[in-house]
C-alpha cells in the first residue's frame, strides 16, 4: 500500500472514505475498523464486522494524525470504524485557536 498526498481511501468494513493530506514517513499500513483501508477507485463493497477495539469512528471534515510518522488523513465520509496506521490509533487533529484580537 503506497500512501500518496491526495490519495483515497476507503474501509473494507463500514462506510468511512479517507484523503491522505500529509504521507507518513515510513511505510505502513492504515486501517479502519481494524482492517486495512482500499482503495477508492475498489469495487469491493463494505463486508466484514468492525473490531470492537476500533469503533469509534471517522467524522466528516475532521482530520486525524499519527504523531511518530507524521501521517494526516482527512474524513472525507463518516464511518463507525476507527483509524489506525500499524495497529497506532489516529488522533483527532485539533484545530489551531485563533489570536486573539483585543
Amino acid at each position: 500500500m503506497e500512501i500518496k498526498p491526495g490519495s483515497r481511501w476507503k474501509s473494507a468494513v463500514c462506510t468511512a472514505e479517507l484523503v491522505v493530506v500529509r504521507p507518513p514517513a515510513s511505510a505502513g499500513e492504515l486501517q479502519c475498523g481494524g482492517v486495512a483501508v482500499i482503495a477508492q477507485a475498489s469495487d469491493q463493497a463494505p463486508t466484514g464486522a468492525i473490531d470492537p477495539a476500533h469503533a469509534n469512528g471517522v467524522l466528516i471534515g475532521k482530520r486525524y494524525t499519527d504523531l511518530p510518522t507524521g501521517l494526516e488523513v482527512l474524513g472525507a465520509k463518516p464511518g463507525k470504524g476507527s483509524l489506525a496506521f500499524d495497529g497506532r490509533p489516529l488522533t483527532l487533529k485539533e484545530a489551531k485557536p485563533l489570536p486573539a484580537s483585543d
